[in-house]
């Protein structure tokens, strides 16, 4: 179909002079010229327990189908407590579509200024806030359903952002932000790649046909579950609404400039003309 999809990773070596607990958006970084489609609409299913951080779906690419597939927007238990979840985003960067892992850490950092719902309004995280080793939940942005949860708080959240599905920044049609002071520090704070129940989450995803954007056309049967790696069952949410599809993004080579040879016109050369003066002889005085 489309050939010109690039994947690539950092070296090895990399990986082993940067410190383990600081992987900031380091990992498989992805590059290809699909745009991922909007982000679907759906509804969070409730928390199942306490301690649990939402954790917002996402477009995946998959290099083997080529294609875009959907990863269902999940519960999950923190890693340890204080720390919370920077989602990964997708970036254009010169007509290209490159993926930014997502994090733990004790501040959110930047998410590429993409509103993915339910307390991540493209900047920060409105849904809760750790207090010691307990975590209280906003509950105008979170929905803790009928779980026994008494570390709750009302906070209305207001958004100064335009609200839509777009799920990647940058470029003529991408989300418009940039990331703040904070955000830049959070980038070098300590922090924690995805956690095992994310990683299994994130394969099955991958492995299910349904997932994927040319199956469902940005319309995923399986968009949310209360927890990681169940995809049926009670707690399982379909989308509401698709995103939009977009076509590849076409680099069109540079037109070969044509260098058209200007004949050369060789004029012979004038003739010169020798006209010979007659010579006047006179005869010596007698």
């Amino acid at each position: 179909m489309f050939k010109n999809w690039r994947l690539s990773a950092l070296p090895a070596l990399l990986l082993l002079i940067l410190p383990a607990m600081s992987m900031a958006q380091v990992g498989i970084t992805i590059s290809v010229n699909l745009a991922p489609p909007e982000l679907p609409v759906y509804e969070q299913p409730p928390i199942p327990d306490n301690g649990y951080l939402w954790t917002p779906g996402y477009w995946a690419w998959s290099d083997d189908e080529q294609g875009y597939y959907w990863v269902p927007g999940t519960w999950v238990p923190a890693p340890q407590p204080g720390f919370l979840w920077t989602p990964g985003y997708w970036g254009r960067n010169d007509g290209a579509f490159v993926w930014n892992e997502g994090y733990w850490g004790a501040r959110v950092g930047f998410y590429g200024g993409v509103n993915y719902g339910y307390g991540y309004g493209g900047s920060g995280f409105q849904g809760g806030y750790w207090q010691g080793d307990r975590l209280f939940y906003n509950t105008s942005v979170v929905n803790v359903g009928a779980t026994n949860i008494t570390n709750v708080y009302n906070k209305t959240v207001v958004n100064n952002v335009t609200i839509n599905r777009v799920s990647y920044n940058g470029g003529s049609g991408g989300v418009q932000a940039q990331p703040t002071a904070e955000e830049l520090a959070a980038v070098h704070a300590r922090h924690l790649p995805l956690t095992a129940a994310q990683q299994q989450h994130v394969q099955l995803a991958r492995s299910n046909p349904s997932l994927r954007a040319s199956a469902n056309h940005g319309n995923p049967p399986i968009a949310a579950t209360a927890k990681a790696g169940v995809f049926s069952g009670a707690g399982v949410v379909a989308a509401k609404g698709g995103g939009n599809m977009s076509a590849p993004v076409e680099h069109k080579a540079a037109a070969p400039v044509e260098h058209k040879a200007e004949p050369v016109e060789h004029k012979a050369a004038a003739p010169v003309e020798h006209k010979a003066e007659p010579v006047e002889h006179k005869a010596a005085a007698r």
